[in-house]
């Protein structure tokens, strides 16, 4: 008999089973896939380390959670800093003076200014959806160049159509400063993410390629307690409805060069590029591989079964996730957290710091 079964590997489950482990309880961890790690799935190639499901760059200013997952994993610096090409020419992300000379040819922040609030729209309440808060926070012109098209592409939607806090992640600075995370600390695990989960999950049991929900009766049987982190529509076979996502897929190009971008990260902002961004791992992590692997993202469109991804955050999904909410509230030996679980769009800090302290509320409590 197990203290906890925790269904899923990724960073939630890892860290919840690291923390009830080291507290004295006997876990153990299932995994769907045939890998652990979730969707920060990170493997080798050619000397590469590949992030399998996109780029993910680990930062946060809380020093508790950073010095945390540096006991497990030894993190080298990493400064994301991402460009995107829109009509045929390349423009400084995040928003930043670089990005306003780019465009406009300014070179001091009054005078940037003075163009943005020129072109910015002027509401006499907030904005209703992303299109609106874009405007109002930048104008036309970045909004026409470097926002809709790339958003359209991202989302499936018209960005009329999309909630405003999308876009208020995106940082806007009147300094020449290309640095897209504001956080105190920022990194990649040296090897990749699977390094960290690694180190985590070290001597708990984990059984990959194990499916709860096709066998939840006798696995739950075999604990005092259950951590699921998967999806709730899918646990209740979606008999109320189904919660959406945004999917991406993924094509790789191996390429005889040490260096094709030039940049780890490229976005990609006219609608008639398919694809939303690209990726070359090797300037993540120092490699002496004579070669390069590009990963190109293509948003699609989601159905069960599929990796999610991205929860689209309508009010008819806020609506239908409480409902499943209270569904599983009434299972009394159940616990949920993580992304899928809270629908909800998580930076991997959120959802270690948000672990840690749902674990030691077990364990202290």
């Amino acid at each position: 008999m197990y203290d906890y079964l925790i269904v899923g590997s990724g960073l939630y489950g890892a860290v919840c089973a690291r923390l009830l482990a080291d507290s004295g309880r006997r876990v153990r961890v299932v995994e769907r896939r045939s890998h652990i790690g979730g969707n920060v799935f990170t493997e080798e190639r050619e000397g590469i380390v590949i992030h399998s499901y996109g780029a993910h760059i680990f930062h946060c200013s809380n020093q508790e959670i950073w010095d945390f997952v540096n006991r497990f994993a030894s993190f080298r610096p990493f400064v994301n800093r991402p460009v995107s090409i829109s009509g045929g020419k390349l423009y400084s992300l995040p928003f930043n003076m670089f990005t306003f000379n780019q465009l406009w040819g300014v070179t001091s922040p009054d005078e940037a200014r003075a163009i943005i609030e020129q072109e910015r729209l002027v509401l006499d309440r907030e904005p209703r959806n992303l299109e609106e808060q874009a405007l109002s926070m930048v104008g036309k012109t970045i909004y026409d160049l470097l926002i809709r098209g790339y958003t359209t592409k991202q989302w499936q939607r018209d960005p009329k159509e999309l909630p405003p806090w999308i876009i208020k992640r995106l940082p806007l600075r009147f300094t020449y400063d290309n640095n897209y995370f504001n956080d105190t600390y920022q990194g990649i695990p040296d090897g990749g993410y699977t390094k960290l989960i690694q180190g985590l999950l070290r001597d708990i049991k984990v059984d990959t390629s194990v499916d709860f929900l096709n066998s939840r009766t006798e696995l739950a049987a075999q604990a005092k307690h259950v951590i699921y982190t998967g999806a709730l529509d899918e646990f209740f076979g979606y008999d109320l409805g189904v919660l959406e996502y945004r999917g991406l897929r993924f094509e790789h190009d191996r390429f005889e060069s040490e260096n094709v971008l030039g940049n780890a990260v490229i976005n990609y902002g006219d609608e008639d590029v398919p694809y939303t961004r690209r990726i070359e791992h090797r300037h993540f992590s120092p490699t002496n591989s004579t070669v390069s692997i590009v990963s190109r993202e293509y948003p699609t469109a989601w159905r069960p079964g599929d990796i999610p991804f991205y929860p689209v955050n309508s009010p008819h999904n806020e609506t239908l996730h409480r409902k499943y909410c209270e569904r599983i509230a009434e299972f009394k030996n159940y616990h949920i957290g993580g992304r899928l679980a809270d629908y909800r769009y998580y930076d991997m800090h959120q959802v270690v710091g948000a672990a840690m302290k749902f674990a030691r509320s077990l364990t202290t409590g």
